[in-house]
């Protein structure tokens, strides 16, 4: 259920779903089925294939306008991090503070 979740809620970077990116079209969901989804409703057998060539169409756009805002969201997250984050320098004879932490009473999985 959890990735079921995960695959079918929009990116914010994207603004599509997972499952639209891979798949080209937006993932039925159960509860659509047994509620009977105005899109379930209006489904056409015949005119489905037609519909599913057109998005296929679309896909390659869709990808292209996702690739677009995924680059501008890493842009703002990177001047974000710039703003807040300075660079550090050291020199030869800094004094920087080392913790010096014993292994004792740890697990290949406890935090360095």
């Amino acid at each position: 259920m959890v990735l079921w979740s995960l695959r079918t809620t929009p990116s914010q970077a994207t603004s599509y779903t997972p499952f639209f990116m891979v798949y080209g079209f937006e993932a039925i969901l159960l509860t659509d089925l047994d509620y009977g989804a105005p899109r379930i409703r209006a489904y056409d057998e015949q005119g489905a294939k037609a519909s599913h060539e057109d998005a296929m169409d679309q896909l390659d756009e869709a990808r292209d306008i996702a690739l677009l805002c995924l680059a501008k969201y890493q842009q703002e997250l990177r001047r974000y991090h710039n703003q807040w984050v300075g660079d550090r320098t050291f020199n030869v004879r800094d004094l920087v503070l080392r913790l010096m932490q014993s292994n004792k009473d740890c697990h290949k999985l406890s935090p360095p």
